[in-house]
């Protein structure tokens, strides 16, 4: 019988099979809370939408989200992104389809513009949108929405400037009318880059839009 071959754990370097982290490792990842804004997945007490989204309402309608955006979580999610870790799109939409309860009619992950798509050669979104799609059984749109506007990379930016930063930076060339939309990222920040997109959305005739991401960066106190 051929020995099964593993691999080590990408936190801790013990020797696991099928999987990128140990079960020791992956129950250790740092989960939100259950009780959460449904607007914007930031932790409520009860659960009550939060007083930023009832100041200034999101374009997007609700948020599923799976973790914190802390290590060392965050360690695994910029290797994903910017270490090449293209192995690690399996593990984050099976983490994340296990936090999806609803049936939206598309799902779209968020454009990069093409210059950046050059440089990193692939969307780390739309990677895991894919993967999660086939998992849930939903339609997928990779080119439903583009990036026109080749702006800074918002986490270069102070928070307060992300909003401008971002605005009119997307296209949709789709007819969404009557449509329930699911908009795919690996992290939320300030809301601003899925913000804008569900407005553009929902300019092409989407009814609903949910936003869907790995994690969810919280304020720091």
């Amino acid at each position: 019988m051929q020995a099964r071959i593993g691999q080590p754990c990408l936190l801790c370097g013990v020797d696991v099979t099928g999987a990128p982290l140990c079960p020791g490792c992956l129950a250790d990842l740092p989960r939100l809370p259950q009780h959460r804004c449904p607007s914007c997945a930031l932790p409520t007490p009860l659960g009550e939408v939060c007083g930023a989204c009832l100041k200034h309402p999101p374009a997007f309608d609700s948020t599923r989200a799976v973790y914190r955006y802390a290590y060392p979580l965050d360690a695994l999610l910029q290797h994903y992104k910017y270490g090449q870790g293209l192995h690690l799109a399996s593990f984050l939409a099976e983490q994340l389809a296990a936090e999806i309860d609803t049936r939206p009619d598309l799902v779209i992950p968020m454009p990069l513009h093409p210059k950046r798509l050059q440089e990193r050669g692939y969307n780390q979104a739309g990677e895991i949108a894919k993967r999660l799609a086939r998992r849930l059984d939903l339609p997928l749109s990779l080119t439903a929405c583009t990036r026109a506007k080749d702006a800074p990379p918002q986490a270069s930016l102070p928070l307060k400037a992300r909003r401008k930063n971002i605005r009119g930076a997307f296209d949709c060339d789709q007819d969404l009318s009557g449509k329930r939309i699911a908009l795919v990222d690996d992290v939320m920040t300030t809301g601003a880059s899925l913000s804008e997109l569900a407005k553009t959305v929902k300019q092409a005739g989407a009814v609903e839009v949910q936003a869907w991401v790995v994690a969810r960066t919280l304020p720091m106190r």
